[in-house]
């Protein structure tokens, strides 16, 4: 058994000092990923590639700043303090800048490739990662020569730098967001980074700890060291790997009991972080010298408990969500982070003894950490959401983490007994997850978007899982994307139960579109409308999520769309598909946009966006999107374009003036056929009587006060919505409204 002997503290900055700086350190951190992620996402797309990049990007550049800490600690006589006062000038300095290189060179690079857009991304934030990655192997090379216990200083630093980026999580998502903006809030981040190496900078004065200690600890044979630092790379390898692919699942899940709601991604990774951090303090109180023994013990059973957790979070919040609100299951995330909190400075204990190139060690396992992490970012998120359902990723992965947990109980200097008594349990954990996983998931899906309400909606018709979302469709024939309401299977104009009438008024706006572009597809029921348009010779559809296909396919209402030879299926990000296609302009581009308050809405509601589409427009086209009753984007309409009309809730916006036509619509509307049935037979009295209130729509523009299910122009709007500001790239408009979501 190697003994650690602890080495007395050194005159030098108080521990309190050490932590309080390390733990604002990690709030800028955190806000600077959420923000530059944001960001990243609005100039090169939200898709699945695009959103793999950017995170691989984020862990890869971490991880070599953490081989570059790791290099630095070595150098015994470097006042390490003051390096880390510095790395936090660096991180502010380009923080404050970041959105505005970050918007330079995206725009330069638009039309590029994939891999391209790969290395682009790594390069724009390869700087910054870099030197934040290199503070913790610093920080715990600098603490272990005043401590000389390697577990108990990476968990007291992993605590504070990571409760710091908690707390970062719920002050962007609560406060911060909303108020500040995404430059207020990477300037305010930039500030702290300012505050924090002030404060480094003055401790690293105070005296630094000698660079040997007095009683240097004694160490395992070299062999064993070396045996123990592979296997411990192995470990925090894995655990790495389990704990972000977690991470995606609980993101996937919250997000959609949300019904997209931007907070959920902030107060996931809020509450995942906190409990990463309370783990990794709770971890300390076995970072003793019994390493092989009590360490590899706790190790073991910390493994096992945070599967059992981590699998039961699916489940338990489903059936959670019949008595209260998502975001109150929060704390079940936390709980089974903690646990695999707890992991890594155990597995550090193990793996690095205390001597000068523990900082050096330190950076090697934080970087297979990181690495592992980077694994599951691609293989859940890219390969196993796309080939499994949630449930089973679910299973998979705890029975991956009672498997893990055997493997610690083999290495671990414990009796037979106890060893074996570890495996059974384990095995039985095992046995159960597998056998009653189908009851614990029955009406899953159901449970999560409708909540109490799930006994009268029944089961859903279709489900749809892959990587890009989870699509939902009810026996009633509504969809639903990401858990929130996107249509229904119906072009009927007469028993209009989904407002179709919208994207047939373009007739009563345009007089020859023969070239359309829509952006999203959902249910197909727009763009059937559209394709069947007399005048239309080609559309071009941009839809995000290929699943909508498949469901598409199995309602004959909406199917014939996708084979319809005027019709082009695009799979790719909208405003990314319009950033790389500067040459393609249209007649006339519709969009049946969704909710205003979801997560990345404000990519197609802003006035960035709309300049966009402008850009995209022939003379005289015009454009059609769904405001989805939200007052500040119909004021942004007005104050992009100079000819507005509202048509019920979405809005008819060009640069040319828009005077409904009356007659041309009806004309329109008679010829109007949909896979050769008529929209409309006039010779029943239901039609001829739809015929003429629709007729009668223009007429509301004159009306004393806006009527909702009619037409309003833009001096109207304007001056019923006076008081409010456009939705841009930066204020993100309703997104981070803490009451709307």
């Amino acid at each position: 058994m190697n003994q650690q002997t602890p080495i007395a503290a050194k005159p030098g900055a108080s521990l309190p000092v050490i932590c309080t700086i390390f733990f604002f350190s990690g709030f800028p951190a955190l806000i600077y990923q959420l923000v530059w992620q944001r960001s990243l996402f609005a100039i090169y797309g939200i898709n699945v590639e695009s959103v793999t990049i950017v995170v691989t990007a984020f862990m890869l550049g971490l991880g070599l700043g953490s081989l570059a800490g790791g290099a630095v600690s070595r150098w015994l006589k470097l006042p390490l303090l003051t390096i880390f006062g510095l790395i936090e000038i660096g991180i502010g300095a380009y923080g404050y800048f970041s959105l505005r290189i970050f918007d330079a060179v995206g725009h330069a690079t638009l039309g590029v490739g994939v891999w391209t857009t790969g290395l682009l991304t790594f390069g724009l934030v390869l700087v910054p990662t870099l030197l934040m990655g290199a503070t913790l192997p610093i920080l715990v090379a600098h603490l272990v020569r005043r401590t000389g216990n390697v577990g108990r200083s990476v968990g007291l630093l992993y605590f504070v730098n990571t409760f710091g980026s908690a707390a970062a999580c719920f002050a962007v998502a609560l406060v911060l967001m909303r108020e500040l903006g995404q430059q207020g809030v990477v300037t305010l981040a930039a500030a702290m980074n300012g505050i924090v190496a002030i404060g480094a900078l003055a401790a690293g004065m105070m005296g630094n700890a000698p660079t040997e200690p007095d009683s240097p600890a004694s160490e395992a044979p070299p062999d064993t060291a070396r045996s123990r630092f592979v296997m411990a790379s192995v470990l925090v390898g894995i655990t790495g790997f389990i704990s972000l692919s977690y991470e995606i699942v609980w993101f996937r899940i919250f997000s959609f009991a949300s019904g997209g709601s931007a907070l959920a991604f902030a107060l996931l990774l809020g509450s995942f972080l906190a409990g990463i951090a309370f783990g990794s303090l709770l971890a300390r109180r076995w970072c003793t010298s019994d390493v092989t023994g009590r360490g590899l013990r706790a190790l073991a059973g910390f493994v096992l408990w945070a599967n059992v957790a981590g699998f039961l979070v699916a489940p338990f919040t489903s059936f959670g969500m019949a008595f209260v609100p998502w975001s109150v299951m929060l704390p079940l995330v936390a709980i089974a982070s903690g646990m695999l909190g707890a992991t890594f400075p155990l597995i550090c204990h193990y793996g690095v003894p205390p001597n000068a190139r523990a900082g050096t060690n330190m950076s090697y396992l934080y970087l297979a950490n990181i690495a592992g992490s980077s694994g599951g970012s691609l293989i859940t998120g890219f390969v196993l959401m796309h080939y499994l359902t949630t449930p089973q990723i679910t299973v998979l992965l705890a029975v991956a983490g009672f498997g893990l947990s055997v493997l610690v109980t083999r290495l671990a200097d414990t009796d037979e007994n106890t060893r074996v008594n570890q495996v059974i349990t384990a095995g039985v954990a095992g046995a159960l997850v597998i056998g009653f996983s189908w009851a614990l998931f029955i009406g899953f899906w159901e449970r999560l978007q409708f909540s109490d309400k799930v006994a009268d909606e029944r089961s859903f018709e279709h489900i749809i899982e892959n990587r890009h979302g989870v699509i939902t469709v009810t026996q009633d024939g509504r969809i639903y994307g990401g858990g929130i309401y996107d249509g229904v299977f119906s072009t009927d104009l007469v028993n209009d139960r989904n407002m179709i009438v919208r994207p047939y008024s373009m007739a009563a706006f345009h007089e020859n579109p023969r070239e359309v572009l829509m952006i999203g597809l959902s249910s197909g029921s727009w763009a059937q409308v559209v394709a069947n348009h007399p005048s239309v010779e080609k559309l071009t559809v941009i839809e995000i999520n290929p699943g909508y296909l498949d469901v598409i396919r199995q309602y004959p209402d909406v199917a014939s769309v996708l084979d319809n030879p005027k019709v082009e299926i695009v799979i790719d990000d909208g405003r990314r598909w319009l950033n790389r296609n500067p040459e393609r302009k249209f007649d006339f581009i519709v969009m049946n946009t969704t909710f205003h308050w979801r997560a990345h809405a404000t990519n197609l509601l802003s006035v960035e966006f709309l300049q966009l589409i402008r850009a995209h427009l022939n003379d005289g086209g015009a454009a059609i999107y769904n405001t989805t009753d939200s007052e500040r984007v119909q004021r942004t309409a007005c104050e992009v374009f100079p000819y507005v009309v509202r048509v019920i809730n979405n809005v008819v916006v060009s640069d040319r003036s828009l005077n409904p036509d009356t007659e041309r619509w009806a004309r329109v509307l008679r010829e109007y056929r949909v896979d050769g049935t008529p929209v409309l037979d006039l010779a029943n009295e239901p039609d001829r009587k739809r015929l003429e209130r629709l007729k009668a729509m223009p007429l509301s523009m004159q009306a004393a006060t806006p009527v909702w299910w009619g037409m309003e122009d833009r001096t109207s709007i304007l001056n019923r919505t006076e008081s409010l500001t456009p939705v841009t790239d930066d204020n993100m408009g309703t997104e981070w409204d803490l009451f709307r979501n």
